[in-house]
């Protein structure tokens, strides 16, 4: 009986396992973890997660593991991979034999240079117990530096403003939300955190951060101090590919696979936000997705191909960010775009609908109230994942319905 075993128990490693019994695998399935904890949704960490102190929201309860067959080690460490011999060294020293092998490993926070380590006051997010660390120091009157304005960053600063903290998010580049975000649509975020009373600096330079007895300080480039009770460094994310490098998996901004997940080794797959993968949908564009959408896709995708199905990525890339009552959604990658199409829906929501040289829809970014942006979202996804070429004037009428174009 053949034996696959998962390393990394996250959304994408616990997606894999439950995919491969609903798709009929009938052999061993292990999946090992670092953290004491099943495998959790990481979106609520910086929202609702925060705001309590309640367990992590498991992506399953444990009955459901025992039901499915699925073996599941927690608090333990992957030491190396045994190529040769298809077997995985634990830290305990114990070795378990495989027939195929998933590195789901994830992603760590990337370190601020120079930030001191182990301190109880400069903290990362990004476990359940990073929240609750966190989540100890947000009460009113307590002032929280945020050093990064990205989703995670902007994410901690409202959910810390409606727990009373007083926020200052500094943020190095000229605007919050550079990385795949269009201005239009950062300047809406900005302005409704500053509404709440968030101050955000950037353009920043940071020369250090430095923490004794009296607290944290942010010192930056021109001498310039500020003293907080609590910082949170939020600058993004590095791909967990130790383990696959010592055995000689090609690297390339993260695990490199192909287009159905396999890595450099025919027995080895890797997913979610530890690989790097071409995108059929941008001509074998090669990227890495840190995104809750793209585990999920990935581990279902993975399941089957673990399987021997080879079937390749098709899914579009898509993220979201809920902050106060607004949403942000985008699907596609915009890079790339040469025209810009918006659409008014009222209630401050629009869309950026983005079109590259061809007149292909790439990209569709959209903000507002609620789910005010969603529909017509998941209708974009669907017309760049069909490679569309709509009529930009058509992709800004509202009265032009999204399906007509579809089908078209």
């Amino acid at each position: 009986m053949s034996h696959i075993v998962i390393v990394g128990a996250g959304e994408c490693g616990a997606r894999a396992a439950f995919a491969l019994r609903e798709k009929g695998f009938g052999g061993e399935i292990t999946l090992i973890g670092t953290e004491p904890h099943l495998p959790y949704e990481r979106p609520p960490l910086s929202k609702d997660g925060l705001a309590g102190t309640e367990p992590p929201r498991l992506v399953a309860d444990a009955g459901r593991y025992e039901e499915a067959g699925i073996a599941v080690l927690t608090n333990v460490s992957v030491e190396s991979i045994d190529r040769r011999h298809k077997a995985v060294r634990l830290g305990d020293d114990r070795a378990i034999r495989y027939d195929r092998l998933l590195l789901a490993t994830g992603a760590r926070p990337r370190a601020l240079p120079g930030a001191p380590e182990n301190s109880d006051r400069i903290r990362v997010l990004r476990t359940h117990a990073d929240a609750l660390a966190i989540r100890g120091a947000l009460r009113p009157g307590r002032k929280l530096a945020v050093i990064g304005g990205g989703f995670i960053g902007l994410e901690l600063a409202a959910t810390a403003r409606k727990l009373g903290a007083e926020v200052v998010l500094i943020e190095g580049l000229p605007r919050v939300l550079s990385r795949g975000v269009p201005e239009e649509i950062a300047a809406v975020v900005a302005d409704r955190h500053r509404q709440e009373g968030v101050e955000i600096v950037c353009g920043a330079r940071i020369a250090a951060l430095e923490a004794d007895d009296d607290g944290p300080r942010v010192v930056f480039a021109d001498g310039a101090s500020r003293p907080f009770d609590l910082i949170v460094v939020g600058i993004g994310a590095v791909p967990n590919t130790e383990l696959a490098a010592a055995a000689g998996l090609l690297i390339e901004n993260g695990i490199a696979v192909d287009e159905t997940l396999r890595t450099s080794d025919p027995d080895i797959y890797a997913a979610g936000d530890c690989c790097s993968f071409p995108l059929s949908h941008y001509r074998g564009r090669r990227v890495r997705l840190e995104a809750w959408r793209n585990a999920q896709d990935h581990g279902t995708l993975v399941a089957a191909n673990l399987m021997g199905a080879a079937e390749p990525i098709a899914s579009v890339p898509w993220f979201w960010s809920d902050q106060y009552e607004l949403t942000l959604q985008i699907a596609g990658l915009a890079d790339g775009a040469t025209t810009t199409a918006r659409r008014d829906m009222g209630d401050g929501a629009f869309i950026l609908f983005h079109l590259d040289g061809e007149g292909r829809l790439i990209a569709a970014s959209g903000i507002g109230p609620g789910n005010a942006v969603a529909r017509d979202i998941r209708l974009a996804e669907m017309l760049i994942a069909a490679g569309c070429r709509p009529d930009p004037a058509a992709l800004s009428s509202p009265k032009t319905k999204l399906k007509t174009l579809l089908a078209a």
